[in-house]
């Protein structure tokens, strides 16, 4: 009588327990599942003819094993012993039998092997779920828990390969345990892999939906491309434009300053040697136009993507067949395989399209930022040459007051 009492109140603890403080997102690891061990547990344990001090200790473990979920979700089973040892000792239990019901509740954690037939007992009746015919619903609040607490999600196929596995991996200790869950288990296991067929079956269905969709001509997808390839082309030509202008403005300019430097120091050499002054302008100006023409020919400069030709490169999404810089450095053999492979094979047509795209926003990212700078140096150039040709005339015409001053 003593013996019930105490594990009846253990009941009624961790009931109000769970009522009060456990997250209501627990909807695997709650009072229903600690309620099936309990019983699962008393099962095996009759079966077993324990004594009645084992059986006992057997039930307050398994009423304690689980209410470690309060506190923490991974790790639970210190905190669960934490519970189950304040409460016992405020019970009286002997110490020995505290400390064989926290060594039951710490064999539950996945990562260790019972020891002892209590432990056994404890684990298999934990477990029992897997020899049940209400495996798979029960899985499936698992699974929303997983998600929730230690955020792991599953596609159907993942969590029907992930059930297989456990199903496979997992046995029951003890005799009493493989003869009353062994034939559910066996179901379990033939169902399980009936649906994880299914699962693949579907999978490889929808991949085999996925590529007949990428080798279908589709109307979208070549509109897109071809917009995409006369963006480049005419955002290009652009470029070049910008730079063949520079380039023209910029050598008109060289042209007229080195022609009147060369002759108005032949001409009047040693007057025009008077005003140094106007050095730092003509200067300005000068590198201002070099600075200017030089960047706008780099950016206007033909662009080719290094490419060094290697046999395993053929399948590799970097190697773009349709690009010149890239199939000029191919044997003929070889890139009318690869010409080959590729019209057979919608998806490495558009890998090499992609290819052809990027490598075009490489050239035009370059050719504009290089572009930038030249119009850059020519603005900076412009106004600094304002300012020195202001400064130049300013200081000339102080220069000739003194003169006449100084004259008079």
């Amino acid at each position: 009588m003593e013996n019930n009492t105490i594990v009846k109140q253990a009941g009624e603890y961790v009931f109000k327990l769970f009522k009060n403080q456990l997250s209501r997102k627990l909807v695997y690891h709650n009072y229903r599942h600690t309620f099936e061990t309990v019983n699962e547990a008393r099962d095996l344990g009759e079966m077993q003819h324990l004594p009645e001090d084992e059986l006992q200790d057997l039930l307050l473990a398994a009423w304690f094993h689980d209410t470690g979920y309060v506190n923490v979700y991974d790790g639970h089973e210190e905190e669960s012993i934490r519970f189950a040892r304040e409460w016992l000792e405020q019970q009286q239990h002997p110490a020995p039998r505290i400390e064989r019901i926290a060594e039951c509740i710490q064999a539950t954690k996945h990562s260790l092997e019972p020891t002892t037939l209590l432990q056994e007992l404890l684990v298999d009746a934990d477990m029992s779920n897997i020899g049940k015919d209400t495996f798979f619903s029960t899985a499936e609040l698992l699974r929303v828990e997983w998600e929730i607490f230690k955020d792991k999600s599953f596609s159907d196929r993942e969590w029907a390969q992930f059930q297989m596995d456990f199903l496979l991996s997992t046995t029951f200790h003890t005799y009493q345990a493989q003869r009353k869950y062994a034939g559910q288990l066996g179901i379990n296991i033939q169902e399980q892999r009936s649906r994880l067929s299914k699962e693949v079956k579907k999978k490889k269905k929808d991949d085999k939906k996925h590529q007949e969709t990428l080798a279908q001509p589709k109307r979208g997808i070549e509109t897109m491309f071809r917009n995409t390839y006369r963006t480049h082309l005419d955002l290009s030509a652009i470029a070049d434009n910008k730079a063949n202008m520079m380039i023209s403005l910029n050598a008109i300019i060289l042209s007229v300053v080195i022609t009147y430097l060369s002759t108005k120091t032949s001409v009047s050499g040693p007057e025009f040697a008077q005003h140094r002054s106007l050095l730092i302008p003509i200067g300005t100006l000068l590198l201002t136009a070099l600075g200017s023409v030089v960047t706008a020919i780099i950016s206007a400069q033909p662009e080719i993507t290094s490419f060094s030709f290697k046999k395993e490169k053929m399948n590799s999404r970097k190697v773009n067949l349709l690009f010149f810089g890239n199939f000029t450095n191919i044997p003929l053999e070889d890139f009318q395989h690869g010409m080959h492979n590729i019209m057979r094979d919608k998806k490495s047509l558009y890998n090499n399209m992609i290819t052809d795209i990027y490598y075009l926003g490489e050239v035009l990212k370059r050719k504009y930022k290089i572009l930038r700078i030249s119009y850059t140096i020519f603005m900076i150039g412009l106004v600094l040459t304002v300012i020195a040709f202001g400064i130049s005339i300013a200081y000339f015409r102080e220069g000739v007051a003194v003169a006449e001053q100084v004259g008079l």
